[in-house]
């Protein structure tokens, strides 16, 4: 129901507008997701003229609950805008539904993201000629790569890596496991620091599967990710708040921007209760892992 109307807008910023190609693809992609939307998280079966004021400020919740950040939902809500403009040009509407659309307001601010280059800088800063640097390096790309809460960083096991699948387990919210795709670059780290680190060092009881440890053996705590990244990002010169979650919303934004499929990245981040056996009925594990290395900076070979 919805292609003709894409099709159309997409000719009218060809050959009215005379936008680039990259900018029609993005305003293709605003629709394509608000369309996404529409029949995947409402499950309705309705056309572009029958959207209304309260289907797009859903959808704008929508995206803001998967961490995007404010000026990102700012340019998908001016790519909405364009479309219901061009549906009034072409009489298929009288009125805009986007007309009184704005970015929610939101209780608190979210925290910063980080580009690609601000990752790499950071990245850059850590010495690796200790052990910890390594690990640090380790646990920077995995967070980035998986867009991991601290909570499952630090309760990442060893045997829920799967190196084969390019899969790891992930126990969030509620105790609630999910499959997560992760990329090669953050896969290869893991193995050099299982072989090459973590095999000499000794376990305090109970961490005998915990994934990174501290100097002592023990489980890392939430408080010292926080310091990690923090002198990572004063080192590398990033004046931005930055916390863990920070890299939760990079890995959100860069897959959401880039295209990929919002209810893949919804699976990724966990932020339904679904269990493991559920991702199956849900997505297949090879289009999850297609959607990281299709539009994940780190997940391409």
């Amino acid at each position: 129901m919805w292609k003709p109307y894409i099709n159309g807008f997409k000719l009218f910023l060809q050959l009215e507008k005379s936008l680039s190609q990259n900018s029609v693809e993005a305003y293709i992609h605003d629709v394509e997701k608000l369309q996404q939307f529409i029949s995947i998280e409402q499950n309705e079966s309705i056309n572009p003229t029958q959207i209304k004021l309260s289907h797009l400020r859903a959808f704008i919740g929508y995206l803001n609950s998967l961490g995007l950040a404010a000026n990102s939902q700012a340019r998908i809500i001016s790519g909405i805008k364009a479309f219901f403009h061009y549906l009034i040009l072409e009489d298929e509407i009288k009125n805009s539904p986007a007309e009184l659309l704005e970015a929610p307001k939101l209780s608190r601010k979210l925290p910063d993201v980080l580009a690609v280059h601000e990752i790499d800088s950071m990245i850059a800063n850590i010495d690796l000629s200790t052990p910890e640097g390594f690990r640090n390096k380790t646990i920077v790309e995995t967070m980035f790569a998986c867009g991991l809460r601290v909570s499952e960083t630090n309760d990442l096991k060893i045997s829920h890596i799967y190196f084969k699948e390019k899969f790891i387990k992930v126990t969030g919210k509620g105790n609630k496991e999910r499959l997560v795709p992760i990329g090669n670059s953050a896969l290869k780290l893991i193995d050099i620091y299982l072989k090459e680190i973590r095999l000499h060092q000794n376990p305090k009881p109970g961490c005998n599967d915990i994934l990174f440890l501290n100097r002592r053996g023990g489980k890392l705590s939430r408080q010292m990710i926080f310091y990690i990244l923090k002198d990572l990002a004063k080192n590398a010169q990033i004046n931005k708040d930055i916390s863990p979650h920070t890299l939760r919303h990079s890995f959100a934004t860069c897959l959401v921007e880039a295209g990929a499929d919002l209810r893949a990245v919804q699976q990724m981040l966990g932020h339904e209760s679904i269990t493991t056996t559920e991702i199956y009925t849900h997505l297949d594990r090879a289009y999850l892992h297609d959607i990281v290395v299709q539009f994940h900076p780190r997940g391409r070979k």
